[in-house]
């Protein structure tokens, strides 16, 4: 039988936080399918739903139940309404919301890699959380292709949906 990884004490508030997150990223690809008539936006979501998907799984296979956010049930629903939400307004509101939420991502993903020592027994962890944020950099990457230059509206529903992800963030890591 594979012996389970074990996360350093240290690091089990992030490992919640990023439950919580691949959690969230879920569901906005969720609410953006059950929205969306557009094919290209449905093909992106499906893609992405399915990578996130296996995220979670990944998180999900590292973290214990015990140490998971008891908030499971309020980060699905913020990661509808972030999904849901974009998907009434506009195309180019989805993707400068993944954008967004991508960016965010992959400043949170880094700050725990840099938090990783290079010990081999942490050194697995450290390639798992540089996968996931690979994966995350080339979802933006897609979502800038798709849009030529975000305006000011635009920016400004990317600070919120970034604001709101650093909160979700803060309260993730201790509950």
């Amino acid at each position: 039988m594979k012996k389970k990884q074990k996360i350093p004490i240290n690091l089990i508030p992030y490992f919640r936080t990023n439950h919580a997150g691949e959690t969230g990223a879920v569901y906005i690809y969720k609410a953006i399918i059950l929205v969306s008539s557009d094919k290209d936006v449905l093909n992106f979501a499906k893609n992405h739903l399915k990578t996130e998907s296996e995220h979670l799984l990944i998180i999900e296979d590292l973290l214990e139940k015990q140490h998971r956010s008891k908030l499971i049930f309020l980060w699905k629903v913020a990661g509808f309404l972030t999904g849901f939400i974009p998907s009434i307004i506009s195309k180019k509101f989805i993707f400068s919301t993944i954008f967004y939420v991508e960016n965010f991502v992959e400043s949170h993903y880094q700050e725990q890699i840099e938090m990783l020592n290079s010990n081999p027994s942490e050194m697995r962890l450290q390639k798992v959380l540089k996968r996931l944020q690979d994966d995350e950099v080339s979802h933006k990457d897609e979502a800038k292709l798709e849009v030529t230059n975000f305006s000011l509206i635009h920016k400004m529903w990317g600070r919120i949906v970034e604001s709101g992800s650093a909160f979700a963030v803060k309260i993730s890591m201790h509950i």
